[in-house]
């Protein structure tokens, strides 16, 4: 079952608007009993304007317009750690978290690379330490960040930096093989 919530919190429609709650993790209750589980987010906590799905942000009680996307991508992560660690039999069910897949900023025919990992990287690793159910990070960061030369925006033009959308097949395949390759 493919189970799509990009923000892993409930983003839930309410008289003021559409409202995001960093605090609340309904939907994973559908998450429940299954062999696997494999979470993904990011990217999506960069969208604003008309691609931002909701107009308001719950965070701790309170209703705001907006915030600091990293802490409210960390609160979000807290949350979907606290219902890890509560509602996964680790003896039936292996949770495993794909790492942020990076952006391409610079020109492919650049040969500097980013050294650092990004912050948000930073935050998935700090969370996932903390958590007391064991986590497999399929961490895809650096690997992803060496392959510029994947996306098919420098044959074509078009402008595409991501690579969850724009890589080759090479890229995201290589992701699939080593998560077949903990899985066997």
């Amino acid at each position: 079952m493919l189970s799509r919530n990009a923000f892993l919190v409930d983003i839930v429609q309410e008289k003021i608007g559409t409202v995001l709650k960093l605090d609340s993790i309904k939907n994973g209750e559908s998450w429940k009993g299954y062999d696997f589980l494999i979470f993904n987010t990011w990217h999506w906590w960069l969208h604003t304007g008309r691609k931002q799905p909701w107009d308001f942000i719950e965070s701790r009680g309170k209703v705001k317009k907006d915030m600091d996307r990293m802490a409210a991508y960390r609160e979000a992560l807290r949350t979907w750690s606290k219902w890890v660690d509560s509602n996964v039999n680790t003896t039936t069910t292996q949770v495993f978290f794909q790492g942020i897949s990076p952006t391409h900023f610079k020109p492919a025919t650049d040969l500097t690379y980013e050294s650092d990992p990004p912050p948000e990287v930073t935050i998935v690793k700090e969370v996932l330490k903390n958590m007391s159910t064991p986590v497999v990070l399929l961490d895809i960061t650096r690997l992803s960040q060496l392959r510029k030369d994947g996306h098919p925006s420098i044959y074509t033009g078009l402008n595409g930096n991501d690579c969850s959308h724009w890589c080759l097949a090479g890229v995201p395949d290589t992701w699939n093989e080593i998560l077949y390759a903990i899985l066997t």
